[in-house]
């Protein structure tokens, strides 16, 4: 699969502006709230509130079989021990994002299901039937677990929106696909509420989609640009801060099409890097935001620190 991922469609036309944070957005009704816990974190994105949601957290074992496809077991353990980290150890973080766009709440997936979504969006000041959109970057289970609680929509007042590639994809397959059954059973109830976008749609202004496949089918990331200030949901382009940005090419086990992902990788991080865009990435650890800079053939993931406090 080729990625034709232009600079114009990723980042667009406006110059790159500080990213700064703030601790009291505004929801779209008026009222004020706080968001600077350990599972809800707010930021200013010019007239946008853009708040990070941690889902939950959990360590994994194996982390060489999930993350260091074609390394040797050498070249891994050296970057990990270069980073401070474990070989054989993940933590793993499920951030959603909202974003108060002034006029509407858009919430960019959904995660596990198992109530962390709930909580950090109270810490956030925002019940669930207050979410005008919800996006989902991709049909992963933990993107998409949270549609439902007890089998009900969990955001019974928003319209939905993904990509059509990424539906299509998983609408398809036969009873009896983990993936496909969930779907079944959590979006496709909510399909009529649907709106179907493809590389370049607009979600609502200052919301665009860009193609990222690989990662699965209609993987797609988002670009948001608010007052000349930029900044890109990335999914789950990388899915680990260190292995997949110091070496985009070593395989994810999660992604579907290997060699798409990193050249989705490559790309992205890429233009992120030369442009000092900031990003906000679902696995990365919370509260998720960060920056990219090169490290020799790779990247480095930067996360923000008091740079962007408010």
């Amino acid at each position: 699969m080729t990625i034709n991922l232009t600079r114009r469609a990723a980042l667009g036309a406006a110059a790159t502006l500080p990213f700064a944070a703030a601790a009291t957005p505004l929801l779209a009704a008026g009222t004020e709230t706080k968001a600077n816990s350990t599972i809800a974190k707010s930021y200013h994105l010019g007239d946008f509130t853009v708040t990070t949601l941690l889902d939950g957290s959990l360590p994994r074992d194996g982390a060489k079989e999930i993350f260091g496809g074609g390394a040797s077991d050498e070249e891994f353990a050296k970057v990990s021990a270069d980073n401070f980290i474990p070989a054989d150890k993940a933590q793993f973080f499920f951030t959603p994002t909202l974003v108060n766009t002034g006029s509407e709440l858009v919430l960019f997936d959904t995660g596990l299901g198992q109530g962390g979504i709930q909580a950090a969006l109270a810490d956030a000041g925002v019940t669930p039937d207050q979410i005008d959109v919800v996006v989902i970057t991709h049909m992963h289970p933990d993107h998409i677990g949270g549609m439902t609680t007890d089998d009900a929509p969990t955001f019974a007042n928003a319209r939905f929106v993904t990509a059509a590639p990424e539906y299509d994809f998983w609408a398809a397959q036969d009873a009896g696909n983990r993936v496909g059954d969930l779907v079944a059973a959590k979006v496709t109830p909510q399909a009529e509420k649907m709106t179907f976008l493809t590389d370049g749609g607009e979600v609502t202004s200052g919301i665009t989609a860009v193609a990222a496949y690989g990662h699965t089918p209609g993987h797609t990331v988002y670009h948001l640009e608010s007052n000349g200030q930029r900044l890109v949901l990335t999914a789950d382009l990388a899915n680990h801060y260190v292995w997949s940005f110091a070496h985009p090419e070593w395989e994810v086990r999660f992604d579907m099409d290997k060699a798409a992902a990193t050249a989705a990788r490559r790309n992205v991080l890429g233009m992120l890097a030369a442009d000092k865009v900031p990003m906000i990435g679902y696995h990365m650890p919370f509260p998720a935001a960060g920056y990219v800079e090169t490290r020799g053939d790779g990247f480095r993931f930067v996360p923000v620190s008091y740079q962007m406090a408010g």
